[in-house]
């Protein structure tokens, strides 16, 4: 039995025997089922397990509690692998209570015939369980990624039980991967659902937890919280982890693998960072998913089939529209003898995808790589690395001023370094004032840290968000302080020859600037600056301040409450009144820019 804090015991089991979880996702380390056990004045026992460890379970339910007897069977998640076994645990404990929410009782009468009317305890969203000296808050987690789901916190040891959220592929022993298996279950089980994962974790931000009980995988400490949460957030925000590209394809006659092969060499040649090949019919289609959703780039290859495409193609796309693929630049390759449809088809396929960016050039194969395909795929390959090159410190064009005509009412991050580490800060006020020479003016509050390095230093660089950057970036450069903060601690920029950095994806230029004159205009400074670099990284449209407002920034959830809403990051204070000192515990922004909920 395993110890995870002095009251605290896990009594989950491992299935060293499953081949297919959900009959579906390749499970070659296995599977836990998780289930755990608080002890106190009154036991609770949170969830049971699969139910062909029944008996088992119940040996180790058995053994944790000696000669006790449990208060409460917490049911967090009705999953069957997760629920299969109340009706024997009920059993044998008659006197149990059964804790749940609503929903989830509904849903015992429907596997169980009952719902144990005469011995339960309706649970909701911000109620309370005393069980002597441990408190425990339940946090409503709907479709994360059932709509019954609870989360069950303990704030007496700091522990946060997380039902099917933070879970993971494998068994203990295969813990130490935890990002590649965590990446490839949050993305075939939950990926759907990212906008309701993004509301619970700003809820979840509010607990003083130090330890994630999740139902599956390993239980998670102190130190694997940062990077566990780090990457939920961003798998869940639809945003990029990697830069890289995958290329996935199916082939009937060996010309379509011929074409991606030969696509996926010239991209390693020209600098692509990852390049990750998949034959459709033959791969695991769960890796090839969370690839996808990995990396920032994706080209499809595949055959004209029945006047449609190659079955694996079909189904792999699928699966990535039903995950709400989303934010990536997709490339296409298409094969067909006599009437090519392929492309087309792909396309259409992916037209519910919110944000996508097609390449300009798609390869079109007749039958087997001509002169003419070839030339293509050389073109594909130049642009799927155009952004590769402009990052690259020696192959740049490091004085491509088209980049100044990415200058627009848009969003910036302007990056500088104190001497000790890099720092950055969102801005909106970048502008071009003269072209003989080329003058740049940017307007920074004096009461951000930047100012004042920049005022020291006399250099910055004005990178140019495109409208691929997520909310994410504005929480990580606007709502903290350089001076308190290390804002690239998540992050490895890359550096421009002044030796400053610039962003690694999120742009589609930058600028160094060297300041040449300062004006003051009260309670902001004007740099005014000469151009020393200018790349273009990409053509993906500048970010404009309507366009963050309308698709980046988070809806704030309003509905039903009363008080303020914080109109840069959509924070909710609930009250009548605002105080006029309070400040904003996410963008640190004050009581001036709060609005009253309507």
């Amino acid at each position: 039995m395993i110890t995870v804090t002095d009251d605290i015991r896990y009594l989950g089991v491992e299935d060293r025997a499953i081949d297919l979880f959900e009959s579906q996702y390749r499970v070659p380390d296995g599977m836990m089922y998780n289930s755990y056990l608080i002890l106190d004045e009154k036991i609770a026992v949170l969830d049971t397990v699969d139910a062909r460890f029944r008996h088992e379970w119940l040996d180790r339910v058995q053994n944790a509690l000696g000669d006790r007897r449990p208060s409460y069977l917490i049911v967090q998640h009705m999953e069957p692998d997760h629920s299969a076994n109340i009706a024997a645990f009920l059993a044998a404990y008659p006197e149990a209570t059964v804790a749940a929410s609503a929903k989830a009782f509904a849903m015992m009468q429907n596997f169980f015939g009952t719902d144990w009317a005469d011995r339960r305890l309706v649970l909701a969203d911000g109620d309370t369980l005393s069980l002597g000296r441990h408190e425990l808050t339940f946090v409503a987690a709907p479709m994360v990624h059932w709509p019954e789901v609870l989360f069950t916190y303990d704030a007496t040891d700091h522990v946060l039980f997380s039902a099917d959220a933070f879970g993971r592929f494998g068994i203990a022993e295969t813990a130490a991967n935890w990002a590649d298996e965590a990446r490839r279950y949050y993305v075939g089980i939950v990926g759907k659902y990212g906008a309701q994962v993004q509301a619970v974790l700003r809820r979840a931000a509010a607990l003083d937890f130090r330890c994630i009980c999740p139902l599956h995988g390993p239980v998670l400490h102190e130190d694997d919280l940062p990077g566990c949460i780090a990457l939920t957030n961003l798998w869940s925000s639809y945003a990029v982890e990697s830069e890289g590209i995958v290329v996935a394809y199916t082939s009937v006659y060996g010309s379509t693998r011929r074409a991606a092969e030969l696509l996926a060499e010239k991209l390693r040649a020209k600098g692509a960072p990852t390049v990750v090949l998949y034959d459709l019919a033959r791969c695991d289609l769960s890796a090839a998913v969370a690839d996808a959703f990995r990396y920032s780039k994706l080209v499809l290859a595949t055959t004209t089939y029945n006047a449609d495409v190659f079955p694996f193609m079909r189904d792999f796309i699928h699966r990535l529209t039903e995950r709400s693929f989303r934010s990536r630049t997709v490339a296409f390759i298409e094969n067909g003898s006599w009437a090519p449809l392929a492309a087309k088809v792909m396309r259409g396929l992916l037209e519910e995808c919110k944000a996508l960016s097609f390449a300009d050039t798609t390869v079109h194969i007749r039958s087997a790589l001509s002169e003419e395909s070839r030339g293509q795929i050389d073109a594909l390959a130049d642009e799927l690395c155009r952004d590769y090159i402009a990052q690259s410190s020696d192959a740049a064009d490091k004085n491509d001023l088209t980049a100044l005509f990415n200058i627009g009412y848009g969003l910036y991050v302007v990056t500088c370094h104190d001497g000790k580490k890099d720092n950055g800060l969102i801005v909106n006020t970048v502008s071009q004032v003269t072209n003989a020479p080329n003058r740049i003016a940017v307007c920074i509050n004096k009461q951000n840290y930047s100012h004042h390095v920049i005022r020291q230093t006399g250099i910055m660089n004005v990178n140019c968000l495109s409208t691929e950057a997520p909310f994410s970036v504005f929480e990580t450069f606007g709502f903290q302080s350089g001076r308190n903060a290390d804002k690239f601690k998540d992050l490895t920029p890359l550096r421009s020859d002044n030796g400053l950095a610039f962003l690694p994806r999120y742009i589609n230029s930058f600028m160094s600037l060297k300041v040449e004159q300062y004006v003051d205009l009260d309670t902001h400074g004007m740099f005014i600056c000469s151009v020393t670099e200018a790349r273009v990284i990409s053509r993906v449209e500048t970010m404009t301040y309507t366009y963050y407002q309308k698709n980046v920034k988070p809806k704030p959830q309003t509905e039903g409450k009363r008080g303020f809403v914080c109109k840069v990051c959509g924070y909710v204070y609930e009250g009548e009144e605002l105080p006029e000192d309070f400040v904003c515990p996410l963008c640190k922004h004050g009581a001036a820019d709060f609005e009253p909920i309507s």
